[in-house]
């Protein structure tokens, strides 16, 4: 299903298309260049300094890593994110030989963004959860102390919102988009006075 950005004027369409669904189809699989291409995408990110604090696990339907990533999640993203081809967890690196990492969350972030915007280009979407433990990937992966996970991302083919099950979910799933408008995001002069 599309969902595409309702926007004053064009943008990119990777940009456009890409939100966050929670209907994916268990019988689509994510092959092994789609999965390189996603952290190709992801580990080109910009990054202070080159730091390059970005790490990921990564677990494909059916391994080992899927199950212990799946069981990292909280029971209302496990209902669906289950169904995907790919799970991952977003790791921010956040000490190097130099000391602390500036900004490692932020270059975690542009990392996955690339990551998200690489599925779309390749016809596959991808969801973003806060909604793990991480303390539970930490003692799962034998995490060290400098690696923190941040995000989980569910990647896979969409399907029919109906499989979702629940009449709320899928009205979710089929609910538009909506952002704030420009004028309350862009400021010039003084907070609060539209840049546009």
């Amino acid at each position: 299903m599309r969902k595409p950005a309702e926007t004053i004027l064009p943008i990119e369409p990777i940009i456009a298309e890409r939100w966050s669904p929670r209907a994916y189809d268990e019988s689509a699989t994510v092959s092994a260049e789609q999965v390189t291409a996603l952290l190709e995408a992801a580990r080109w990110a910009p990054s202070f300094g080159n730091t390059q604090p970005a790490r990921y696990l990564v677990g494909l339907r059916g391994d080992e890593t899927y199950k212990r990533i799946l069981a990292t999640l909280n029971s209302g993203n496990q209902a669906w994110a289950h169904r995907a081809g790919l799970l991952l967890i977003g790791v921010m690196v956040t000490t190097n030989e130099k000391g602390e990492v500036p900004y490692a969350e932020y270059g975690l972030g542009l990392a996955s963004q690339n990551l998200v915007l690489q599925a779309v280009s390749s016809g596959l979407i991808a969801h973003q959860m806060a909604g793990f433990s991480a303390d539970a990937v930490r003692e799962s992966f034998a995490l060290p102390a400098d690696a923190v996970p941040k995000v989980a991302i569910a990647v896979g083919s969409p399907a029919d919102a109906a499989v979702l099950g629940d009449e709320r979910s899928v009205q979710r799933e089929l609910a538009p988009r909506r952002r704030i408008p420009l004028s309350e995001f862009a400021y010039a002069g003084t907070w609060g006075e539209a840049a546009l």
